[in-house]
């Protein structure tokens, strides 16, 4: 009989402020009101009220009677909780220093920095995690899962040079060539815990899905397909939030949580530590993560952040914005996933999911994010060594944005920056280049909105693709250099 080892995430993001308008008269010390969005605090005080105080009450009681677990707090969360829930951070002290339980680590600001081609800026942000579980509680987790589960070979290498023993991710039946995920495996020999995606959602998604045919779900009997299991080790990894919050009290979550330990222990279940687990368990294969996975939607893989061109246009421009960020806690609260995760635009079960997390549309998500994003930028060029590169290749807002078109209409694509009209050209149809030259657009563009005369001087009359490619792409390599 297998050995369960249950995990909860447990995050809050600072949601982007829905109606952010430009305010040059804002100090640098207020521009959290000016980015971030009123709602956090209500929503904080919502989720406390019927998860955090309640569900960590009954972790208390069955921590003292037994029970194993797993916590992981973001820092964005530990920071919320802090303003406005000091009540519920204390709980989570005692969960956190109790014998029973172990925390995680993962990046402070839950944050898609591990995708990153450089992983600089992952390694930072789980050290900057580290210390604040130390400094809080007084521990350093050994243990590691990265935001929403996300992993591949390079980010398991990335992990054990960091030190930790063991690492958490989804149990893909692709990766694991249908292998049982009910054992430990390695990945570039690093450790790997895997979720059980079908127990674990059973809980997340299916608990109150009364079309479901497995509904009502009740401790016992989930306690009855534990029991029935097999392998060495069943990972159970769950938001956190699911208890009280995705599912409130009436439909009985709370009262599973509070009788399930109980009934593992009738049937001889036994809940383990993932630093334990990785103690007792050798592992009996390996993986080959060449392609990112994650706990999230069907695909289980990076799509949930990097699925649409909205979502790449974002990505890329965040990671540029290294170069501007004199000031990098913004930046890092821009690299939180949940920003990504609203300019999805998946449909069916997915997309409600999507849905039910997003405080507004995909595409406001998405113009919110680079407006917010764009404004950043243009507040830290007057601190950069080379003010003139910076303006050329800054992140533009919506309205400065080029939006490709041809005589018939908008083609799709829209270039946020520089680096992207350049890419940009190598996939518009030809007829749209064509008609902004003859128009005299990209010119206009270049120099009354990137301000670079020169090279908008030099983009006139090149009719040919490669050319104008050529042109604009020696033109801001020169400007990159120079901030660099």
């Amino acid at each position: 009989m297998p050995e369960v080892c249950i995990g909860f995430e447990v995050h809050q993001p600072f949601r982007l402020n829905r109606h952010f308008s430009p305010d040059p008269k804002k100090k640098e010390k207020d521009l959290g009101t000016l980015y971030f969005d009123e709602l956090n605090r209500e929503v904080l005080e919502r989720v406390s009220e019927k998860c955090y105080l309640p569900a960590t009450r009954i972790i208390l009681e069955k921590l003292d009677e037994g029970f194993h677990c797993a916590f992981s707090f973001s820092g964005t969360l530990i920071e919320q909780l802090e303003k406005w829930q000091p009540d519920v951070l204390s709980l989570f002290d005692q969960v956190a220093r109790h014998r029973n339980s172990e925390l995680l680590g993962q990046t402070y600001y839950h944050s898609i920095a591990g995708c990153f081609g450089d992983k600089s800026e992952f390694i930072d942000q789980a050290g900057m995690h580290t210390d604040l579980m130390y400094d809080l509680f007084r521990i350093r987790p050994t243990v590691f899962e990265n935001t929403e589960f996300t992993f591949n070979n390079h980010i398991a290498t990335c992990v054990k040079e960091m030190g930790y023993a063991g690492v958490f991710t989804e149990g893909v039946d692709r990766v694991l060539n249908w292998r049982s995920p009910h054992h430990i495996y390695t990945c570039n020999d690093m450790p790997v815990l895997l979720r059980d995606t079908q127990l674990s959602d059973d809980i997340a998604f299916r608990f109150g899905n009364q079309g479901w045919d497995k509904y009502p779900l009740t401790a016992d009997t989930y306690a009855d397909w534990l029991a029935g299991s097999s392998g060495d080790l069943i990972n159970i990894f769950i938001d956190y939030e699911t208890f009280g919050e995705h599912f409130w009290k009436e439909t009985g979550i709370l009262n599973f949580l509070s009788y399930l330990p109980l009934e593992l222990e009738k049937r001889g279940v036994s809940t383990t530590l993932p630093t334990q687990a990785l103690d007792n368990y050798p592992p009996v294969g390996t993986i080959d993560v060449h392609d990112t996975i994650s706990w999230a939607d069907i695909e289980k893989d990076a799509s949930a952040w990097m699925g649409n061109e909205r979502q790449h246009t974002a990505y890329s421009a965040i990671q540029k914005a290294a170069a501007f960020a004199k000031d990098k806690e913004i930046w890092r609260y821009l690299q939180t996933s949940d920003h990504f995760y609203y300019m999805a635009s998946k449909y069916g079960t997915c997309g409600e999911v999507h849905n039910y997390f997003s405080h507004h549309e995909a595409e406001d998500a998405f113009r919110t994010y680079m407006a917010i994003l764009a404004d950043f930028e243009n507040r830290n060029i007057r601190f950069m060594k080379n003010k003139r590169s910076a303006k050329t290749l800054r992140t533009l807002t919506p309205e400065e944005a080029f939006h490709f078109a041809s005589p018939y209409g908008f083609v799709g694509y829209a270039a946020y920056s520089l680096d992207q009209f350049c890419d940009l050209l190598r996939v518009v149809p030809a007829d749209s280049i064509a008609y902004h030259q003859e128009r005299g657009d990209i010119a206009q563009w270049i120099e009354h909105t990137l301000h670079d005369q020169k090279l908008a001087e030099d983009v006139i009359g090149r009719t040919d693709r490669q050319d104008l490619i050529t042109v604009i792409n020696e033109r801001k390599e020169l400007l990159w250099s120079r901030l660099k």
